[in-house]
């Protein structure tokens, strides 16, 4: 006669009745211990998307028309992060594009900047 080992829940300690192969007693154990594991790299990837999307509303707003010009010290006044965009284009002719999501800018001369948006042809 096989001696079963009772389960216990790897989160609360409770023991476990169901499939053998269950590790959590509920659905309230289980998502406590997904989230506590990935509370860290959860942390950091909030932190840089909500970087990313303040960066987009700085844009957004200062560029309604599709195309503008600003100074940088405005956009650095608001908040924005030039450290943290989603993409870069290099024109030909060696313009460097950098992107947030769809909101971009270049930098021009004196500190100022041109902000655009994207067109349907730059991947």
């Amino acid at each position: 006669m096989a001696t079963t080992k009772k389960k216990t829940c790897i989160v609360c300690g409770d023991e476990i009745t169901g499939r053998p192969d269950k590790r959590f007693c509920s659905d309230n154990c289980r998502s406590t211990h997904h989230n506590r594991h990935n509370s860290d790299h959860t942390n950091f990837i909030r932190n840089i998307n909500n970087t990313l999307r303040k960066n987009r509303r700085i844009l957004e707003g200062l560029n309604p028309e599709g195309k503008a010009t600003v100074h940088r010290d405005k956009l650095l006044e608001m908040g924005f992060n030039f450290r943290y965009f989603t993409n870069e284009y290099v024109t030909r002719t060696g313009t460097v594009y950098r992107y947030v999501y769809e909101q971009g800018y270049t930098e021009r001369d004196n500190g100022y900047l041109t902000l655009v948006v994207r067109q349907a042809y730059v991947e």
